[in-house]
């Protein structure tokens, strides 16, 4: 099936973090997220929207009335591109009671004939930054590292970033390279639910709060490694390439 056919849907999600040096830690915990049109966000019956908002100010910068469509496009506007008001489909989390966190959100943005003209991948950190990289259109590619995402990373390497378009299944992952070893690697899986209010009933039971407990689960865990010793690298002003509004 073609992934811009499927929107809106769901992805009931176990989310994977590997680190290889100069400590082995692992952990992984179950999510949920969103696939949507951005053009067309779902509306959810008033009494579950509190389960499910979908905010333009979560996601890129601009002004505080802008959509998420017109964000996206300033975006790709600032490095020359024009999709021609192609479809632009993302993979996200929604505001869940108010809290928020998308650690990786990605964006497939198609030209007006419906090809696939390049893939944005947007990082949050849990300090409130972000950055937004601008790929290729293939679902394997590398890009130098901007954001100071963990405080056992610094800013230096590259990403190689996995992002086929999610089908019946999903398989994202991004790994940091540097100097010829990948000290780090976290993957997003997932199985293709249909976005009804049952099932995002049933997933408030299976990963409830899921914006707010990933960002608890990498909280937990920065701790965890920093018990095993693992140096801490200093977070300087310079490391922000942009702050969240």
């Amino acid at each position: 099936m073609n992934s811009a056919t499927m929107v809106p849907c769901l992805y009931r999600t176990r989310i994977i973090h590997v680190r290889r040096s100069p400590v082995t830690h692992r952990f992984a915990y179950r999510g949920y997220c969103w696939y949507i049109d951005i053009d067309k966000p779902p509306r959810l019956p008033f009494g579950l929207r509190a389960f499910a908002s979908f905010q333009a100010r979560d996601h890129f910068r601009g002004d505080v009335d802008d959509t998420l469509r017109q964000r996206v496009d300033r975006f790709l506007a600032s490095h020359g591109v024009d999709l021609g008001g192609g479809t632009v489909t993302a993979l996200l989390q929604a505001r869940v009671l108010g809290h928020v966190f998308n650690p990786l959100s990605l964006y497939w943005c198609h030209d007006r004939q419906g090809n696939l003209a390049h893939i944005i991948a947007e990082v949050h950190n849990t300090y409130g930054g972000r950055h937004a990289y601008l790929l290729p259109p293939t679902a394997d590619s590398t890009v130098d590292k901007q954001l100071y995402v963990s405080p056992f990373n610094g800013v230096d390497g590259r990403y190689r970033v996995r992002a086929a378009r999610p089908g019946d299944t999903l398989n994202i992952s991004i790994s940091l390279q540097r100097g010829g070893h990948l000290p780090f690697f976290a993957a997003v899986r997932g199985t293709r639910r249909r976005a009804g209010v049952g099932e995002l009933l049933r997933l408030q039971a299976v990963a409830p709060l899921a914006p707010l407990m990933g960002a608890l689960a990498i909280r937990r865990e920065g701790i965890r490694l920093w018990l095993k010793g693992l140096p801490v690298v200093e977070r300087t002003p310079a490391h922000e390439r942009e702050r969240a509004a």
